[in-house]
């Protein structure tokens, strides 16, 4: 009778009055609603750098995710994941530092200074990837409430949303000196403030909200504590339990056809979509919107995400894995040749799609594998996927720059008369109409290599 109670005790808890749940939430929202995102790329370029060098920097940022995502992810599942969230807080703190007070006469030293962020950064998201969704999910299940994960998903994306709003919006705002002159003549404050000096303002607002981010980690704990403390000498031992732990879950994976079909789907999906988006404030300026309407374009996304997860929700509750992933593949596709048409104004709607199938696929990857992986390993099977995705990302990267160039000597040959900047827009038109064929190829080879896979597993099963 007392089990009984217990029981019903814990289904009726929600999982939003379990502080880790909402300090997750919160984290979430704080670490990826980045104020300068609207800009992304043109703010790299009005520091002074080439897109070529953007693209260069991006590659070596999805690469030093690819280094530490693995070991991040032992470390978290053997040292505890809040200590892992604590260190991912402190580095996104020196990641915007190193940006936001650079001085930019020196170009050199512009470049080494966003060489010195996107590694800080890289080490971030690979310490965050796995370790926060590992702490939540665990802190359900020692609540029994590991079935509302879904549910806790889609709020998450929700909150993250409301903060991709604010983030846009107030982002691409102080970006604009002229916006932020009219602000100030309102106040009656007699400045006048120049573009070398609004560019840094999302960058200072970003670098506020990693230390509001530190402050929420170091209220989180993580749900199973260490049975005592350990000594120095057995911490000595977690060199050898981390190899293992890595090796073990690497095999797993290889073994575990439905979780290595899930990853492979997901990086062949997300590093192509990610890619379009992290080209979008370029490609507004193709398709003639003007600068101040970036954060607003990058709001009507957000919006448009509040509803995503209810979406994703229904599918996965409704829809097998496979139907999932080829409307995911289709829609994305799709999305991606309307994208590259470059049509003014009505550009906006293939971007609002791409930004959809991002989330999407976001949703389905973390429900799926947490769906089949043992809590013991997996903060490290989160790892592997961002491992996956990250390599995949850092990969077309440097086939971007490598296209860049080559079509610039194409259509330098074409247009000889013309501008550097014109050379530069038609480049990357043509490198962007390459996107809808690789990945249409791209997801031709994952199915052809999992579905024999998948297929045999399910008739042994069958079997069985």
């Amino acid at each position: 009778m007392k089990r009984k109670e217990k029981h019903e005790g814990k289904q009726s808890l929600s999982p939003y009055q379990l502080l880790n749940i909402r300090l997750f939430i919160l984290f979430r929202v704080l670490f990826n609603a980045r104020f300068y995102y609207p800009v992304f790329t043109i703010l790299f370029l009005d520091y002074g750098l080439s897109l070529e060098q953007f693209a260069v920097l991006n590659t070596v940022w999805a690469f030093t995710i690819v280094l530490s995502e693995v070991p991040s992810g032992a470390l978290a599942d053997l040292l505890g994941r809040r200590f892992l969230l604590v260190v991912t807080a402190w580095l996104m703190i020196l990641e915007m530092s190193v940006i936001a007070f650079v001085p930019t006469a020196n170009p050199d030293l512009v470049f080494w200074a966003f060489l010195v962020n996107r590694v800080l950064s890289g080490l971030a998201e690979a310490m965050a990837s796995g370790a926060d969704e590992a702490l939540a999910y665990d802190t359900l299940v020692a609540h029994g409430l590991a079935g509302q994960w879904p549910r806790v998903l889609e709020v998450q994306m929700r909150a993250q949303n409301f903060g991709y709003i604010i983030a846009m919006t107030l982002g691409a705002v102080v970006y604009d000196p002229s916006m932020v002159n009219r602000v100030l003549r309102w106040c009656f404050v007699d400045v006048s403030v120049t573009q070398q000096m609004s560019m840094r303002y999302p960058v200072y607002l970003t670098l506020l909200l990693a230390v509001v981010a530190l402050l929420v980690t170091l209220r989180m704990r993580d749900p199973v504590l260490p049975a005592d403390c350990k000594s120095r000498d057995v911490q000595k031992a977690t060199v050898w339990q981390l190899t293992r732990l890595v090796l073990h879950t690497g095999l797993w994976i290889l073994r575990t056809p439905m979780a290595f079909t899930v990853i492979f789907f997901a990086m062949t999906i997300d590093h192509t979509l990610r890619m379009a988006v992290t080209l979008t404030s370029k490609y507004y300026r193709l398709i003639g919107l003007p600068e101040a309407s970036f954060g607003l374009l990058g709001s009507l996304v957000a919006i448009v995400g509040l509803f995503v997860p209810r979406l994703a929700r229904i599918m996965v509750e409704r829809l097998s894995a496979g139907m999932n992933v080829l409307l995911l593949g289709a829609g994305s596709v799709v999305a991606l040749l309307f994208l590259s048409l470059f049509l003014p104004y009505w550009g906006i709607l293939p971007v609002v799609a791409v930004f959809v199938g991002l989330m999407l696929t976001s949703y389905f990857t973390s429900h799926y594998l947490n769906e089949l992986t043992d809590s013991q390993q997996r903060a490290t099977v989160l790892s592997f996927k961002g491992l996956a995705l990250n390599v995949a990302y850092g990969v077309i990267g440097l086939g971007f720059a490598a296209l860049m160039q080559q079509y610039r000597v194409v259509e330098t040959g074409l247009y000889p008369s013309q501008t550097a900047e014109f050379i530069e827009d038609q480049a990357f038109m043509a490198a962007v109409g390459c996107f809808p064929w690789y990945l249409a190829g791209a997801l031709m080879i994952t199915l052809l290599c999992c579905l024999p896979r998948v297929r045999r597993t399910v008739s042994s099963d069958k079997q069985s």
